[in-house]
């Protein structure tokens, strides 16, 4: 039973227990359907072996031998991992663009008596939902929520989203805090699957309530926002958090904790620095890391790395009509998120 997917959240999708990804493992990393599992009938060594001899050798043997992996590949699959559903099972399968790696797969799982579907078009046709869904308007109103470094604008979008506000948090999507110290364990998604956990983001907003986005330039880590929401950033009204200096200093210390835990890679970040900044400036940097005087160190970073930034950013996009929060310090999330809600309803007030 093939499945044609006409939206992200397409009803069919619901009506199977298991997506399961036919695909070699990189092309499962690299991007899948949210909630599949990888189920592989050719490894990544197995699929450029049959490739291989399908370009050098014929066609017809490289799907004699193509076969015959598949086949082993679905029965340890069988004897493992789906070993222990019953026959009211119901998976979904896919592939590349649903053809033989899928159809196979499906075959062998309907031959013991499971209602199988297969995605039509496969992964590619997925894409191309992702992609329509990125390349359109975002249907909700954007406001963007703006600050310097260590406003606390992460944390208080976690906690406006807790309240029941509609907030798309692109570091969380990213994994990525946004700035040269910003990397997470675990590292961040390939381009393709954060393109397609954001696009599930943009499918599930009601348009009716304003959404809430961190400003952000247009790469997070070694991401590439994607074009449709780059726009909707730079052209949104904004509410700015209007910190001091110390306050966002020590507030910053205390939440890149694990940055200081690693000297290393710490003495590295300050060292790539080095081209935009005076010699003497960095050697004070550095000696801040070595002492461990992190609040003094981000003071620095701030005032001399990155406020100038955002205010060149700032003066770029901003319009000049933000709704200025200002906070005298970061000690009491909950009221600053009162701020922004009090800040928002003027917003929307006529």
């Amino acid at each position: 039973m093939d499945i044609r997917l006409t939206s992200l959240s397409d009803p069919a999708l619901a009506g199977f227990d298991t997506i399961i990804d036919t695909r070699a493992p990189s092309e499962f990393l690299e991007d899948h359907l949210p909630g599949a599992i990888s189920l592989p009938v050719l490894s990544d060594a197995e699929r450029a072996q049959v490739g291989t001899i399908y370009k050098q050798v014929s066609p017809f043997d490289a799907r004699k031998i193509g076969g015959a992996l598949v086949a082993a590949n679905a029965a340890r699959h069988i004897a493992g991992p789906l070993s222990g559903y019953g026959g009211g099972w119901k998976p979904l399968v896919y592939c590349w663009r649903g053809g033989q790696r899928s159809g196979a797969f499906a075959t062998i799982l309907g031959q013991i008596g499971w209602r199988v579907g297969r995605i039509e078009g496969g992964y590619k046709a997925w894409r191309g939902l992702v992609v329509a869904r990125l390349l359109a308007p975002v249907v909700a109103p954007v406001v963007v929520l703006d600050g310097n470094t260590g406003s606390g604008k992460t944390e208080i979008l976690s906690r406006l989203a807790a309240r029941g506000h509609q907030v798309i948090d692109l570091e969380g999507l990213a994994n990525h805090r946004g700035s040269l110290f910003g990397a997470r364990p675990g590292g961040q998604p390939a381009q393709k699957l954060f393109e397609s956990r954001l696009a599930m983001a943009l499918e599930g907003l009601d348009p009716s309530r304003p959404l809430l986005i961190e400003a952000e330039s247009s790469r997070i880590g070694d991401l590439n926002l994607p074009r449709g929401i780059w726009q909707a950033l730079i052209s949104a009204p904004r509410i700015r958090l209007a910190v001091p200096l110390r306050a966002r200093a020590g507030f910053t210390a205390r939440a890149y904790a694990d940055a200081a835990a690693d000297p290393a890679r710490l003495a590295r970040i300050l060292e790539s620095l080095r081209p935009s900044h005076p010699a003497e400036r960095i050697e004070t940097w550095q000696r801040f890391a070595e002492t461990h005087n992190w609040t003094a160190l981000a003071e620095g970073l701030m005032r001399d790395h990155y406020d100038p930034r955002y205010q060149k950013h700032r003066a770029r996009y901003d319009d000049g009509r933000s709704r200025v929060v200002a906070l005298s310090d970061l000690s009491d999330l909950d009221a600053a998120c009162g701020a922004v809600e009090a800040a928002l309803a003027a917003q929307k007030a006529p």
